[in-house]
Parts: structure tokens; sequence; C-alpha cells
């Protein structure tokens, strides 16, 4: 059995069609159904659809063989056990700062709002800049609102939500996308259909390359 964790939201309906023309599709609605694993049409081949943090979790510890997540997650939380042979493509956005459009420029140690606290220690520590990095999880706009924040790190898609809170994005830290990640003893372990699944999802991934 080959099992495939997904991450829930956006990057669960743009990846379902690559599998689909990769022949896996779920034997009903993964979006109304409150089951969390599902047999698909490939005989062997079954999904399970989780948060998006903890996919690598389960794959790097054999749970699931194969994934689907964020670029966003791995740099964040790492990617020890498991190989990222395949760019999906989907889901695409950047993760960035941002600051008020009216934002002075900060003496001391500037304090900056965001979930991806290990990304963002990195990013200013080569720029030599000290922070203060406080978690949130949610509504990232509203720290620098309510003077909890002078800067935040958060991903952007078409940045409508910054601008309708009076902010803008400033430095580009990465461009995202969904990654293919594999448990690294499941390459050798289930070599065959781990082989077989990436063929057949970089030769839709490049379908849809030249279909858009």
């Amino acid at each position: 059995m080959l099992t495939i964790a997904l991450t829930k939201g956006r990057i669960l309906k743009e990846t379902l069609p690559l599998l689909a023309q990769g022949g896996i599709e779920p034997l009903e609605d993964v979006h109304s159904s409150r089951k969390l694993i599902f047999p698909t049409t490939m005989q062997g081949v079954s999904l399970v659809i989780i948060r998006g943090s903890d996919v690598p979790t389960y794959v790097r510890y054999g749970a699931a063989q194969v994934g689907v997540v964020g670029k966003d997650v791995l740099l964040e939380h790492g990617a020890d056990g498991v190989y990222e042979p395949l760019d999906l493509r989907i889901a695409r956005c950047r993760l960035m700062t941002a600051t008020a459009v009216d934002a002075k420029p900060v003496v001391g140690k500037l304090r900056v709002a965001t979930k991806f606290v290990n990304v963002a220690r990195k990013f200013y520590a080569e720029r030599g800049v000290q922070v203060e990095l406080i978690k949130l999880y949610g509504a990232m706009e509203l720290a620098p609102l309510m003077n909890l924040a002078d800067e935040i790190v958060d991903i952007v898609d078409t940045g409508n939500t910054l601008r309708a809170n009076g902010m803008e994005p400033r430095d580009t830290i990465a461009d995202i996308s969904s990654r293919l990640i594999v448990n690294k003893a499941a390459m050798r372990s289930h070599h065959r259909q781990v082989s077989a699944l990436i063929e057949r999802l970089s030769d839709a991934v490049n379908r849809e390359m030249f279909s858009g």
C-alpha cells in the first residue's frame, strides 16, 4: 500500500487534478466527507488529508510514503528524512516581509510578527538586523495596526489583504509552490510505485505548463 499525505485547503484543490491526470482519484468526495483516509481508483494507493504542517512529519516517519506540501512548510520545519523530487508548480505565492505603507524607520530592535519564526530568524540574522520575533497563527496584518509589531513575515498571494489593511510587501524571502516529498526509506522499499508516481505527476505538471 502506498499512502499519499495531502495538505488541506488550496493545495488539496490544486493537487487533485494533477493526481487525476496520473490515474489517481479518490473514490468519494474528499471535500464533503468527514473521513481522513480515502481509497483511490488506483489499487494499492490511498490518500490521507491532514494539516500542511503535519505532512512532513507523517512522511518523515513513514506513516505516509509520499506527501504534497508547500515549500514554506519545508523551509520552516525542515526537510530531514525526506526527498523533494518534484516541484508541482501549484499554489504559487511568495514568502515576504511587509510593513505599513506609512511605516517610519525603526530605531533599535525590530519587532516582527510571523508564524514562520525559523525562516524569519535566519532571514534577519543574515542581514545583521536585530529582531524580536512574535509568533502569531493568523491575521498577521493586524499586528502592525495594533502596534504589536513593526513588520510581518507572511505568505503573499495577490497582496489584496495587505492593501486593504494599509500595508505593502517589501522583501521577498522565498518563492513558494507545492512540492512532492518522499520518505527516504520508501524510495527504496516502494521504488517502483514511487518512481511511477513521480513520472506521472511530472508529466501532468509539464502538460499544465504547456497548456497554460
